[in-house]
């Protein structure tokens, strides 16, 4: 029987606080990673400050967040951090977090710097730079590292680099409420469906997306594709309106309003196979067990691609869903593979079992909310 790891550290007499940074680029991966730790850190009874420059992602994301109904959680204005009537009437965190190397504004820490330095009952925070997910080896290697700050107003403070990660070595990922149900059941997941096959498809706009909708069409399985809002619809549509190509006739095609993550997570745990892309969703997709395939968000020097092979190493992948993943990536044209309809057709089989042991073998590990109230501890 799998049992979880250990409680985090005491709570400490008070909630922490904690002011979490988030600068948003595009596509929601970081606001929508960025949420789910200011989430998990409430649900620990910490108390959250998400700064943050476009919030407007949370009205369907998290539903409440902007009219201050998460408890535990305040979404602040990034550009409030800019100025000193506001500053001056906030306690100074316990916890600062660049989220995905982004910086902190200079005015802000330029107010609590002089504050630590004027007031006796101040504590220095603690300051971490949360890095981007990888299965790379150089996560191991820099994951906790300690950073000195060599000039402005907190030059001799320290920041610690986090790296979230798949390995022990690493600062390891955030549960949902998938991860929490299999860390209490060996295999909680439920098996897929007799008859209609559902197939979640979050994506960019991948060249082999023909071959996927064409594939699905070709065992004779009834098929149902559930396409998110946004990148993922456009891509479908446009597909469709193209003169050339043809929708198989046991494809059904769906496309789905924005969910919130609760929905979103609910969804990849009823399909039985779920077509993701970015960092956020690759990781729900393990903690839904059901066999997948990710997209890595595409890069012009294909740096991506090292980033794809790490993580199928870590999975263990057999050779067809390597190959389903390369060619999904755009590293192999879609017409020479010979593994996509097999590979689809047998969805519930090897590849679900890989994705079980997978995800198994990173519940035994601490969880990153875990992992940082540690760090936290430890610098404090």
């Amino acid at each position: 029987m799998l049992h979880p790891p250990a409680s985090p550290n005491p709570t400490p007499d008070r909630p922490l606080l904690w002011d979490i940074f988030c600068h948003v680029v595009d596509n929601f991966g970081d606001v929508g990673v960025l949420w789910r730790l200011s989430a998990a850190m409430a649900a620990r009874g910490q108390q959250v400050r998400l700064w943050i420059d476009d919030a407007s992602a949370l009205a369907w994301m998290a539903p409440g967040a902007l009219a201050g109904e998460w408890p535990g959680v305040r979404v602040m204005p990034w550009a409030d951090a800019d100025k000193a009537s506001v500053c001056s009437a906030l306690p100074c965190a316990d916890v600062w977090i660049e989220g995905f190397a982004c910086e902190i504004p200079p005015a802000f820490v330029a107010h609590f710097t002089n504050r630590v330095s004027a007031e006796d009952s101040v504590a220095r925070p603690v300051w971490i730079n949360l890095e981007y997910l990888s299965a790379e080896a150089y996560v191991e290697r820099n994951h906790r590292l300690p950073s000195p700050v060599l000039s402005g107003p907190a030059r001799g403070w320290t920041k610690y680099f986090f790296y979230p990660g798949f390995t022990p070595g690493s600062g390891g990922l955030i549960r949902n409420a998938l991860a929490d149900a299999a860390a209490r059941h060996a295999h909680p997941t439920s098996k897929s469906a007799k008859g209609v096959r559902q197939v979640s498809l979050f994506c960019y706009e991948p060249e082999a997306l023909p071959e996927l909708l064409t594939g699905l069409g070709q065992d004779g399985r009834p098929s149902q594709l559930l396409v998110a809002h946004g990148r993922a619809t456009q891509a479908v549509r446009s597909l469709l309106a193209r003169d050339n190509f043809r929708l198989p006739a046991n494809l059904q095609v769906e496309y789905l309003p924005t969910l919130s993550q609760t929905q979103f997570d609910a969804l990849l745990g009823r399909c039985d196979l779920n077509m993701v892309r970015g960092e956020d969703s690759l990781v729900q997709a393990i903690w839904a067990g059901k066999p997948f395939v990710w997209q890595a968000y595409p890069q012009t020097d294909a740096a991506h691609r090292a980033k794809l092979e790490a993580l199928l190493d870590w999975l263990q992948a057999d050779s067809a869903v390597r190959d389903l993943h390369r060619a999904w990536n755009g590293f192999c044209q879609p017409a020479e593979l010979a593994h996509w309809t097999q590979t689809l057709a047998d969805a519930g089989g090897r590849w679900a079992s890989q994705v079980i042991d997978a995800r198994q073998r990173l519940l035994l590990q601490d969880d990153l909310p875990t992992q940082l109230l540690k760090l936290v501890d430890e610098n404090r």
